[in-house]
């Protein structure tokens, strides 16, 4: 089925990015036989017309930033792709296709050193930023706190409509594949994150940011939980 075709309502929505459909059709491509290729596509398209349809209408569509590559609408993709193709897929396939969204932008900054503390007042601008455009949007609610020269970045988000969506459709169980991308970008620029909990396993998501050398990390070791969550203690 052709993209124009699929009936949602766009002046609200949108549809998945390119990446994102190239990311599902070549896992398609790895599970299936050519011959039902096309037919299992269609399936995930319309698993996601269907998730779109009693969603949020309030996401800003194309002029929120959340919305591109790897954001809150590929997320819904990938999780189309999830229920449709759950007999053959992984969840560490799951993790590869958002890393896949994610980090080629990351991969792009890498004279970026968060060690160095020009860097971390540029990193803890940028999410400032991001919580101006999120007051905007009321989508991921976030709040950042105040910077500190010697102490890592904090922020936390206490709302995240990837989250929401996965929670409404009982999906929480693939969610840790789509979070832990958190932790791979930021160590492409020379950052460690540090997180307890997230929004779809507790009540906020927690982002402590600091420089991969920062002595702040030896009291905060990383593991994987029962449930793939990446996390520290």
């Amino acid at each position: 089925m052709k993209d124009k075709e699929l009936q949602f309502d766009r002046t609200c929505h949108v549809l998945y990015s390119k990446p994102c459909k190239k990311e599902i059709r070549a896992k398609i491509a790895l599970h299936y036989p050519e011959a039902e290729r096309e037919a299992v596509w269609e399936k995930v398209q319309r698993q996601y017309v269907e998730s779109l349809s009693d969603w949020r209408t309030d996401l800003g569509g194309r002029k929120n930033f959340h919305n591109g590559a790897g954001g809150t609408y590929d997320c819904i993709a990938i999780l189309s792709y999830y229920v449709a193709c759950k007999a053959v897929t992984s969840f560490r396939e799951i993790e590869q296709m958002e890393e896949n969204l994610i980090l080629p932008s990351f991969r792009r900054l890498k004279f970026v050193d968060c060690n160095k503390p020009f860097f971390r007042r540029l990193m803890y601008k940028a999410f400032t930023r991001a919580k101006a455009l999120c007051d905007t949007w009321h989508d991921y609610e976030m709040t950042v706190a105040p910077f500190e020269k010697d102490k890592p970045i904090y922020y936390e988000f206490t709302a995240c409509p990837a989250a929401e969506f996965a929670i409404k459709h009982g999906m929480t169980d693939i969610m840790p594949a789509l979070c832990n991308v958190d932790f791979a970008s930021m160590e492409l620029i020379h950052a460690r994150l540090v997180r307890t909990t997230t929004c779809a396993n507790g009540c906020k998501c927690d982002y402590t940011i600091c420089g991969d050398k920062d002595p702040y990390l030896k009291s905060h070791p990383e593991y994987r939980d029962e449930a793939g969550y990446r996390r520290n203690r």
